[in-house]
């Protein structure tokens, strides 16, 4: 049967996506529906063919899954952000384990490699500590803000979103409302004109220390003061910090910030720990999970005293610092200047001294380590970004052979190829997802891979 844009076919889905579309065949051509859910009958249009799979629009549920639930977010849609909003919680973590299994079986021929049920959040609301809005103008040259509609800059109104911190979408409005009572200009993407780029707000979830970063596309805010005195009166925030950014990038944060109020920082507490967040470090945005990701990364890694850790894409040191009361040593190396720098003062806070923090690139220094320092590890943890392991990374761990490596990933799918690489040496053992993005179609992975 020849597949034709424009016109309707009724289709049974058959399964679930990486990305929470629903997924449907007619003869051996996949179709790919947005916003489907697994066993339902659906009425589509087409909407795009292309040789091997094609995209349909829902017209009618002909037959509805009992996973499906009432939609609460006006917006969800268009933003991409929770993407399976309109499934129930409990199915959403089934998802995200099928497909996780479903790569690995994909990638592991004949391996049974089982992955774990997904461990989800008890309350999976507001779970957000850090919240981005971009600013900008509609189409009548008005001040806008909200979040951008998926894979374009079309900035969509907001006025409520069920994953963002309720104290930080406050502040982010608050400040619209400022701008625009004192005609303070929003920044034109096209014309690359205007003040204020963006909005960026971080939360202590413990401590509810409060950050505001006020992004510009030049040095000069009218009204600054009476901006910070209105956020620091009406609403406590800890600090305020302005960072220039006057390049033309979808990079959101500039390399310059200038405080307005406070020191630069917050603070947040993770398990028995005190870490202190600047404007530009990587944190955690779900810290309850996040909790719960580094006790399960350090209760399967099976640590002891007289282990070498290296904590390779350290951030700020959080696991690094988690599982040094439980090894001799731990080396963190981390590519972010300003992340090494609060690392290092995240182990004095703490009162830890058996760990060292490097800057530069991973493979870079991982190979230093080893063949300047003869430092060799019996364990690493990796948390990488989506992008995953380089192959020089790979390389010097199969070289070094360190009796484990506890894998932590944002991306199930560089995960398994990664793992695959190291197969030749290691047995993956362990695969354990945990819903660190309730509702969104991400989930995080800690896997632990054996030496043979």
């Amino acid at each position: 049967m020849e597949i034709k844009k424009n016109e309707e076919y009724i289709v049974d889905i058959i399964d679930n996506g990486m990305e929470g579309e629903g997924i449907a065949k007619i003869d051996d051509l996949v179709i790919f529906i947005p916003g489907a859910i697994k066993k339902e009958k659906i009425k589509i249009l087409i909407v795009k063919v292309l040789k091997r799979h094609a995209y349909g629009k829902i017209i009618e549920i002909i037959k509805k899954s009992p996973y499906r639930v009432e939609e609460d977010c006006t917006t969800y849609k268009r933003c991409g952000g929770c993407k399976l909003r309109h499934i129930d919680y409990e199915e959403t973590l089934n998802i995200k384990q099928e497909n996780i299994q479903n790569l690995v079986n994909k990638v592991f021929k004949g391996n049974q490699i089982k992955v774990q049920k997904t461990i989800g959040m008890g309350n999976p609301y507001h779970y957000r500590n850090k919240a981005q809005y971009p600013v900008g103008v509609d189409r009548e040259g008005k001040a806008q803000i909200g979040v951008f509609a998926e894979r374009t800059h079309e900035i969509i109104p907001m006025q409520k979103c069920f994953i963002q911190n309720e104290v930080a979408e406050k502040i982010a409005f608050a400040i619209y409302k400022f701008i625009k009572q004192k005609g303070i200009e929003p920044y034109n993407e096209k014309e690359q004109t205007g003040i204020l780029r963006h909005i960026v707000i971080k939360v202590g979830m413990r401590t509810h220390e409060i950050m505001c970063i006020l992004v510009v596309n030049n040095k000069k805010i009218p009204y600054e003061s009476q901006l910070v005195d209105m956020l620091v009166k009406e609403y406590d925030v800890k600090t305020i910090v302005k960072n220039i950014n006057d390049k033309n990038t979808n990079v959101i944060l500039g390399n310059h910030n200038i405080i307005l109020h406070g020191d630069g920082y917050i603070y947040d507490i993770l398990g028995d720990y005190t870490f202190k967040i600047s404007p530009m470090s990587f944190y955690q945005v779900n810290p309850v999970q996040a909790e719960i990701l580094y006790n399960i990364a350090i209760d399967i890694a099976n640590l002891n005293k007289e282990d070498i850790l290296f904590d390779l894409y350290c951030g700020i040191g959080t696991i690094g610092i988690f599982a040094s009361s439980y090894v001799k040593k731990v080396y963190g190396i981390e590519i972010v200047e300003q992340a090494i720098k609060d690392a290092k003062e995240n182990a004095k806070i703490n009162k830890i001294e058996n760990v060292e923090f490097y800057v530069g690139d991973v493979e870079k220094v991982f190979s230093d380590l080893i063949e300047k320092k003869q430092v060799y590890p019996d364990v690493i943890i990796i948390d990488p970004p989506r992008k995953g392991l380089d192959k020089n990374t790979i390389n010097n761990i199969l070289a070094v052979q360190p009796k484990k490596v506890i894998y932590i990933s944002c991306n199930p799918a560089t995960m398994v190829r990664d793992m695959k690489l190291l197969a030749e040496s290691y047995k993956v053992e362990e695969i354990q997802p945990v819903d660190m993005f309730p509702f969104t179609s991400h989930v995080e992975c800690v896997a632990v891979l054996q030496l043979k």
